[in-house]
């Protein structure tokens, strides 16, 4: 580190979804369609002077063996349609949801989000996802799916052509393009923030060029104090070829945390806790995603599967594939070798988030540890219960962390974009 002032932590909330991070077990564990719960969450991330609320999305429920696979979500809203709900009973927090640029049509999302910045006075976020799944491409017109190069080239030409109707307003936007031919008016004014922020989570060399060129906040999955600044580092440098400065773009890994009166505790809470998250069906489930066959007869607490991994496997669908799910099998059982690892405890140990555990001093000094060595900007954070995770963390974390100078005390402007210290774009 320099002598360079000390970087202030962005913070932000993530309702849990289509994961195994939720402790569906817990007695504390609440609904996850009621609005009350989506409040809940909000309101205390608000309380806790956060950046902004994070919803993830998921287009199609997934199936294992022609099955839905039983540990998801059912019945999850959509998202716009709750931070639009959540604009009413919040003042400052900023609102993102993840809408998918494969199934979806620039003048249509671009009016909807629009409509979210105005209605919450310049909160609104778009987290830009793709799909290659034709799977998940049955539900839609066109079905089928793109090949990755293509996908990009859909959201790069996507996300322009939503900024020109935003920027547009009320003007005709005409638009002739590879992916795109449209004229056409949004039909409102230009939103509050000009742009509502971009958030973008690609970790591949076209995903980290997509964010050096389009994206204003990096959902990154990087765990390491080494692997994040690795990554912060690489995306930061892209910047200037694109003419963007360094803090025009956060980089905001998603993280977990247990707490507890001291780091032991702490300890065996989160032991308790992955263990929850990572039951021997959940196990089986991310083996059979590696293996690509049914593992359904497996013992999750007995060694990895001893037969190879089918490539070519259409057995679990609606979940990303590994690209070479053979190496990854290789690299999964040296590290079960290295550590005496059963398939379950290898499961708990490989599919975990970035984790911060210990008590609230030890977590406050972990994170501004991360931030101040350039390894992120900030977390998003994913508490394991739902609504009332996030409420420990608030009370006992957010005020040491404003004690130690590195998190607001209170909000200094109305917007998502001055909440980032992001400037507000003109028009192109």
């Amino acid at each position: 580190m320099t002598d360079r002032p000390r970087k202030q932590i962005h913070l932000a909330a993530h309702f849990p979804g289509v994961n195994n991070t939720t402790v569906w077990s817990d007695p504390a564990a609440g609904s996850h369609i009621e609005f009350s719960s989506f409040r809940h969450l909000a309101q205390t991330a608000e309380r806790g002077k956060f950046d902004f609320f994070f919803l993830a999305e998921g287009l199609r429920l997934r199936e294992t063996k022609g099955l839905i696979h039983d540990l998801d979500v059912v019945g999850r809203p959509e998202s716009i349609t709750v931070l639009n709900a959540l604009a009413a009973v919040t003042e400052r927090l900023g609102l993102a949801a993840t809408v998918n640029a494969t199934f979806n049509e620039p003048y249509e999302l671009a009016r909807r989000f629009a409509s979210l910045d105005h209605l919450s006075g310049g909160r609104a976020a778009w987290n830009v996802v793709t799909s290659s799944d034709a799977f998940t491409g049955e539900n839609f017109r066109r079905g089928g799916y793109l090949d990755r190069a293509d996908r990009y080239r859909r959201a790069a030409e996507f996300v322009q052509l939503a900024r020109e109707f935003w920027d547009a307003g009320e003007e005709p936007v005409r638009h002739s393009g590879p992916q795109f031919d449209v004229e056409g008016r949004l039909s409102l004014p230009r939103p509050p923030q000009g742009h509502p922020v971009v958030i973008q989570a690609g970790d591949s060399d076209e995903g980290r060029e997509f964010a050096a060129a389009t994206a204003d906040v990096v959902f990154s999955r990087h765990s390491t104090l080494a692997d994040g600044q690795a990554f912060h580092a690489d995306v930061k440098r892209r910047l200037a070829a694109y003419g963007r400065k360094p803090d025009e773009l956060k980089i905001m890994p998603g993280a977990t945390f247990v707490l507890g009166d001291t780091d032991a505790e702490a300890a065996e809470r989160a032991h308790g806790i992955r263990r929850a998250q990572v039951g021997p069906q959940t196990a089986i489930a991310f083996l059979e995603q590696v293996w690509g066959v049914d593992l359904s007869g497996h013992d999750p607490d007995g060694p990895l599967p001893s037969v190879d991994p089918d490539p070519d496997s259409g057995l679990v669908q609606g979940r990303v594939r590994h690209a070479d799910p053979v190496a990854v099998a290789e690299r999964w059982r040296a590290v079960a070798a290295e550590k005496k690892l059963t398939s379950r405890e290898l499961v708990i140990e490989l599919t975990g988030r970035q984790s911060f555990i210990g008590s609230p001093a030890t977590v406050a000094a972990q994170i501004d540890h991360f931030v101040q060595n350039d390894a992120a900007d900030g977390f998003i954070l994913v508490p394991h219960l739902t609504p009332g995770g996030l409420d420990e963390f608030v009370d006992r974390v957010v005020p040491l962390l404003q004690e130690r100078g590195v998190f607001r005390t209170d909000y200094t402007g109305p917007t998502l974009r001055d909440h980032l210290g992001l400037p507000v774009p003109g028009r192109r």
